[in-house]
Parts: structure tokens; C-alpha cells; sequence
């Protein structure tokens, strides 16, 4: 559907599947109390630097 119509989804889980199978994850870290961190991974990127 996303490629027929360009739209995009916004899917809040934590639901290991519905993770794998997104393009893109995106998390909220606090490496040090009360600072919050948007974080956000392009999973086919990481793929890539994973098999090298």
C-alpha cells in the first residue's frame, strides 16, 4: 500500500515481528536522567553494515 499511495504509517509497538518488518524504527533513549534522546535506525542500513 505504501508504494501504490506514498503513504506512511505510524506504528507504536513493541511487538518483535511488527518491528521486523518495518523499514525504519524509531525510540525515545534517557542515557542520563530527565534527557531525553530521539533515536532512529534505518534498519536496511543496518543490514548492510552488518554483512559488511
Amino acid at each position: 500500500m505504501t508504494r501504490q499511495t506514498d503513504t506512511r504509517f505510524l506504528i507504536i509497538t513493541h511487538h518483535a515481528v511488527t518491528m521486523a518488518r518495518m523499514d525504519r524504527l524509531y525510540g525515545v533513549t534517557m542515557a542520563e536522567q530527565g534527557v531525553s534522546q530521539l533515536v532512529s535506525v534505518d534498519l536496511r542500513q543496518a543490514e548492510e553494515i552488518i554483512e559488511g
